[in-house]
């Protein structure tokens, strides 16, 4: 971004008067790089915050001379780790390819029966995705979501960091049981973009719920209880899926706002 003008600056230094959340992130990130704007943010702090900030470094300087040294850590895989997973999603991520494992090997015994493999596919990205952008499991949750590189992006980096997993074990299991792999891969992109339109509303947790027991109810229970396929799986609503995929998709963008605000992680 350009330099902040004084006005602006003015502003931060009174505690972001004025300022709206993105605007405050990107003072921030500039301000982390330029040294002459942190030398005019200065110039418009208060006797009282000067006062605080000299006590404040006056402390820290003492703490760390007293502490223990540093530990050096790989800077690279640390943001590796907090911009395209967490650590506790690999439980889940186990548990979806265990539970399409068991998918592909009772499609395989039981050819009659509806395809689980079909059924889960919609489902199977949404419990990865609900824990990658969740207050719940993300210990330091509240503190990724306000720097700079919070929001969408890195939304979006977790949920290509679930699929990375889920859709290789998803064409695995279609093609060991010969279903569909238009049937198998577009409804679970659908439901992974509808999660991410819909958890900018109300929580990416919460869509990934409601979503998950919509499509149980209306689609993969009746199924299972008729021993036949939903037509919402049937060949041709194949032209369906890969237009509902593709609007779902470019309406993320727009849903940029709402990952800017700690319910999203809900």
């Amino acid at each position: 971004m350009t330099h902040p003008t004084p006005q602006i600056l003015s502003r931060y230094a009174d505690g972001g008067r004025g300022l709206d959340d993105a605007a405050l992130w990107s003072i921030e990130a500039h301000l982390d790089t330029c040294a002459p704007c942190r030398a005019g943010l200065a110039h418009h702090a208060t006797p009282a915050t000067a006062e605080l900030l000299d006590r404040v470094a006056i402390a820290l300087d003492q703490s760390i001379a007293a502490g223990p040294a540093p530990v050096r850590h790989s800077p690279r895989a640390g943001a590796v780790h907090r911009r395209w997973l967490v650590w506790r999603l690999l439980p889940w991520l186990v548990m979806t390819v265990a539970v399409l494992g068991c998918g592909a090997l009772l499609d395989s015994a039981a050819p009659r029966l509806p395809s689980l493999v079909l059924l889960l596919a919609p489902v199977a990205p949404l419990p990865g995705v609900a824990v990658a952008w969740s207050r719940r499991t993300d210990p330091v949750r509240e503190l990724a979501a306000t720097t700079p590189a919070s929001g969408l992006a890195m939304v979006l980096r977790r949920t290509l960091a679930v699929l990375a997993v889920v859709l290789p074990a998803l064409l695995v299991a279609g093609v060991s049981t010969g279903t569909s792999l238009a049937l198998t891969l577009l409804p679970s992109l659908a439901f992974t973009a509808a999660t991410l339109v819909l958890g900018s509303l109300i929580g990416v947790r919460r869509a990934a719920i409601g979503l998950a027991a919509a499509w149980s109810l209306a689609v993969l229970l009746p199924s299972v209880a008729a021993r036949s396929l939903s037509p919402a799986l049937q060949p041709d609503s194949t032209a369906v899926w890969a237009v509902t995929t593709v609007a779902l998709a470019a309406l993320t963008p727009l849903a940029a706002t709402g990952f800017r605000r700690l319910t999203s992680g809900n």
